[in-house]
């Protein structure tokens, strides 16, 4: 295995998150009387971007409950109303939390989950957890072949309109992402594997469309959940296969091994990794997030990562 490389932060511990008590008092209430109890124990959810309210909840009576809310001024309150669309209608093979209710009320969406007794996946990844990662996916993948829910946008036009930064820099739109000297030799390389993606992921198949690590949970007897499902859409569900194996990748895994024994086409992991690769440098380089401060050191990474990856697999020198 190659020596791994690991974030500043461990993606387990990236949110900034308000704590239970901070919440506004009649929010807090009308929790309490859709749980049925008062609220003795909160244990805030240590991942993500968002600063929004994200927490594994225990009620007098010993109830649990995973708790999502946010301001409806702010996107996480979309992105939460979202997920409880998406996982109401997700096939019962998928190995994800389920929806229990919603509430509007005091200014904000609430989304209550079933609670998972989990952990994030550290890195560098295990072997035993990366399996069943992979697991999970692979399950999920085939049991969306014929997704229920209407409306889910396309993958070949999000990395049309939204994934295709060295593009954009070769034609003069946008600066070329801070990235290693090396990429300049290979810039028109990088441009046409990400015009030719869209062509390649095109298809049905529901796709999460965020599954990266800290959407993973490995619970206590060893198997994966897929989490926070904000971002599905359509397309080819090799997709997802690639985001999530760039921190496999990371940690010195043999994750082109992992590929070819899924018969995933060499073009579509290169286009991916090309166009994910832009994107999280381009993202990288934007200044201050208003979510996370982590948000930033995570985008370049990631971004750093799907390059070396990109170059070993097509053995460009990228001595710095």
């Amino acid at each position: 295995m190659r020596p791994p490389s690991l974030p500043e932060v461990a993606y387990g511990a990236t949110a900034v998150r308000p704590p239970w008590g901070d919440l506004p008092l009649p929010l807090r209430a009308a929790i309490e009387a859709r749980l049925g109890g008062r609220v003795t124990a909160a244990t805030t959810a240590g991942g993500g971007f968002t600063r929004a309210f994200a927490a594994v909840v225990e009620t007098a009576a010993g109830d649990r409950a995973f708790l999502k809310a946010a301001p409806w001024a702010t996107p996480a309150a979309d992105a939460y109303a979202r997920e409880a669309l998406v996982t109401a209608t997700l096939p019962a093979q998928v190995r994800a939390a389920r929806p229990r209710w919603t509430l509007d009320i005091a200014g904000y969406f609430v989304l209550c989950l079933d609670p998972i007794d989990g952990r994030v996946p550290e890195l560098p990844w295990s072997p035993t957890a990366l399996t069943a990662a992979l697991a999970a996916w692979d399950t999920a993948a085939a049991a969306l072949t014929h997704p229920s829910m209407p409306g889910l946008p396309q993958l070949s036009d999000i990395v049309r309109d939204e994934l295709s930064w060295w593009s954009a820099s070769v034609a003069g739109r946008a600066p070329l992402p801070t990235a290693p000297t090396w990429v300049r030799d290979h810039l028109a390389e990088l441009a046409a594997l990400e015009r030719r993606l869209p062509a390649l992921v095109a298809g049905s198949h529901m796709l999460h469309g965020d599954l990266r690590i800290d959407n993973i949970m490995i619970d206590v007897y060893g198997q994966a959940w897929l989490c926070d499902w904000t971002w599905p859409c359509l397309g080819a569900p090799w997709f997802d296969t690639v985001t999530l194996l760039v921190t496999a990748y990371a940690s010195g895994h043999d994750v082109d091994r992992m590929l070819a024994a899924r018969d995933v086409p060499t073009a579509v992991v290169d286009g991916a990794l090309a166009a994910l690769s832009g994107y999280w440098l381009t993202r990288a380089a934007g200044g201050p997030s208003s979510a996370s401060p982590h948000s930033r050191q995570h985008q370049k990474f990631s971004g750093e990562q799907a390059l070396a990856w990109l170059a070993s697999r097509r053995n460009w020198d990228a001595q710095p």
